[in-house]
């Protein structure tokens, strides 16, 4: 129950205190024993993935599947509050909020790198080949594609239908009502919200200090400013500061104004790289691309390298989606918090569909940039080797790689940065990497804000007005939560991490599926275009002049 008075007024104590305990203990010891963490979680991680990757992958398939279905059914016309419920932000903001909140750093932080790890190696094409450069697009768009949103979905949609449709609390503890009815708001209540709160909080962390690494590497490769921590401490502690300011605006005024910002730049960025960049080679890309991905779905996502167990899967598959399962509690929450009206046909159309297709122009524009850097130092090396044989001199060594396959094995944030120089060592290129240091500044921002809101969510057990006070709280505790990683280099303990606290959140995506279908299916609204005579009795009940009326029925 929350206070009413004193401290915690708006709040649960309970909820509120042993959260805050246990991330800065869980996150004191990733900074100060990172190493002795780091092989803890290794340990763990690689025995979870030896034994319950099938589990992963299966689980991903099956929530993709799902919200297919219950976008195609009848389900889908059922609204997320009243029937008569009109949705609280217009479509354009809607989905600038929810692209920002879900992956805009991730988005910005992977876009060059990845297509160009998968280039280098990938199990099923050689390396360094034309068909690597195809795999390498196919393989970026599945990590980034349906599957990690349809995980951010279906907790929004599960948490929008039993707090807007059912009146329980905006908590994912709402989601067990079917099952253990009012017991949500005891103990086992609470011990979901601190688990969500614990996840939220390093996932949070882990995002904004992947953001301070490759702004201050763009900084660096631009302006020549120093790559050190404590330019990183200065960059955090002013941008955590405008998140929090953001934060106590409001959603209407702060995060909205913001993700539309973020929208602006992203197309900035990408009408810049198709006008100097080689558009035709894009434009194939994405085309090619979005073909063979949605070509190979299938066999993609019931992959599990059976024959061979190389361990690539382990590196990045099977890596990506309990890493995507540590969003899913605040981005999915989020993405709730602002679907408030919409039907169910809307939301899934709107989250599953519409960033999965930004995502992949996104992919296609940065990611096949740098593509095709690699491929004309490819090319280049060919040509050169043919000449020095057919003059008879020794073929030089074999090719591993261009200047961005480079760069990205010796450090992620350089990847995208040495794209822009290759493309143009000039003016053109500064410009990209300043705004592309705006991007993920603004996306910092904006996922700092999200998750800050949905963690005062929680801590007010599930009202969606909570005091200003723990708003500024969260604020500067994430700020040093991710400065102390920064400094005691706990990331990489962190990301290990997240394959662990997958797991659990796994098992209760389980049982949200289950609880969802099963409220769903007792909805009057869903049964209410089909003939009397099928629905069922719980929809319906007989009146002395004969007529079927539908009635409101609790959940169960």
């Amino acid at each position: 129950m929350r206070a009413t008075t004193g401290v915690f007024k708006g709040l649960n104590p309970t909820v509120t205190v042993v959260s805050k305990v246990l991330v800065l203990a869980f996150v004191l010891y990733c900074a100060f024993q990172a190493e002795q963490a780091g092989k803890a979680f290794e340990t763990i991680s690689n025995l979870l993935l030896q034994n319950v990757k099938w589990f992963y992958i299966g689980l991903m398939t099956l929530v993709v599947g799902f919200l297919f279905y219950l976008m195609m059914s009848r389900f889908g016309l059922i609204r997320l509050g009243k029937d008569d419920e009109k949705p609280e932000f217009s479509f354009i903001g809607w989905i600038s909020m929810l692209f920002s909140g879900g992956m805009g750093v991730g988005l910005v932080f992977w876009s060059a790198a990845e297509p160009m790890w998968h280039y280098a190696s990938n199990p099923f094409t050689p390396s360094f080949s034309d068909e690597s450069a195809s795999m390498a697009m196919q393989l970026t768009f599945f990590h980034w594609g349906l599957h990690p949103w349809a995980i951010f979905c279906v907790t929004a949609l599960a948490l929008a239908y039993f707090t807007y449709r059912k009146g329980l609390p905006f908590s994912l503890r709402s989601i067990l009502y079917p099952v253990i009815g009012d017991r949500i708001y005891g103990p086992i209540g609470h011990t979901i919200d601190i688990l969500t709160i614990v996840i939220t909080a390093f996932g949070i962390a882990q995002s904004l200090g992947m953001s301070v690494l490759q702004i201050n590497s763009g900084l660096s490769q631009v302006f020549g400013v120093s790559n050190s921590l404590s330019v990183q401490f200065f960059m955090l502690a002013v941008l955590c500061t405008i998140a929090t300011i953001s934060v106590v605006m409001g959603i209407n005024r702060g995060m909205q104004r913001l993700s539309e910002l973020n929208m602006l730049l992203s197309i900035l960025l990408l009408v810049i790289l198709l006008a100097i960049g080689p558009t035709r080679y894009l434009l194939h890309t994405f085309f090619e691309a979005t073909g063979n991905y949605t070509q190979n779905i299938i066999g993609m996502s019931l992959w599990s390298d059976t024959q061979k167990d190389s361990g690539w899967q382990n590196w990045w598959t099977a890596y990506y989606w309990p890493w995507w399962m540590t969003w899913a509690p605040f981005v999915g929450m989020f993405v709730a918090r602002i679907s408030k009206g919409r039907t169910i046909r809307e939301l899934i159309a709107g989250v599953l569909l519409v960033p999965t297709l930004i995502t992949a122009i996104w992919m296609s524009v940065i990611g096949g940039s740098a593509l095709k850097v690699e491929q004309d130092a490819r090319h280049a090396y060919e040509k050169q080797a043919t000449v020095l044989v057919e003059a008879g001199k020794p073929a030089p060594e074999a090719f591993t790689g261009g200047p961005i396959v480079k760069a990205t094995q010796a450090d992620n944030t350089h990847a995208l940065f040495t794209m822009f120089d290759n493309l143009d060592n000039g003016t053109i290129g500064k410009a990209l990497s300043i705004i592309a240091c705006l991007l993920l500044a603004t996306y910092l921002i904006t996922s700092a804000d999200c998750g800050t809101h949905v963690l005062c969510f929680l801590d007010a057990e599930g009202s969606t007005e909570t005091p200003i006070k723990i708003r500024i709280v969260w604020g500067v505790l994430i700020a040093f939560i991710a400065g102390g990683l920064l400094y005691a280099g706990g990331l990489k303990a962190m990301q290990t991490a997240s394959i662990i606290a997958g797991f659990p959140i796994s098992i209760f995506l389980v049982i949200m599926i289950i609880t969802l279908f099963k409220s769903l299916r007792r909805e009057p609204q869903a049964w209410a275009m089909m003939p009397v005579h099928v629905r069922p009795e719980y929809c319906q009940e007989e009146k002395p002049s004969g007529q079927v009326e539908q009635k409101n029925t609790k959940i169960q």
